[in-house]
């Protein structure tokens, strides 16, 4: 049963950190600092897929997800190393 708890344990924790930035991404538009100059790049870079049509828009933003991925990445080797 201690397997099955430490397993409840992750997804819950898991679940709060998706909330977290469900929220931030949702009041994102707000955030005075994501409006400097320097924060224009992320959502915007090359290999981000944008597709537009008469009545139909599709934007994936492939790259974005990479560098952010890799960021966070980082972050948590950084983390865990301590």
């Amino acid at each position: 049963m201690g397997g099955l708890q430490q397993i409840g344990k992750f997804l819950a924790a898991v679940g709060v950190v998706l909330a977290l930035i469900g929220f931030f991404l949702i009041f994102a538009g707000r955030l005075p600092f994501l409006r400097w100059p320097g924060f224009r790049w992320i959502g915007r870079l090359p290999g981000d897929i944008l597709i537009r049509k008469k009545n139909f828009t599709f934007y994936f933003p492939l790259a974005t997800s990479i560098v952010i991925s890799i960021i966070l990445t980082l972050i948590l080797l950084i983390l865990r190393r301590r």
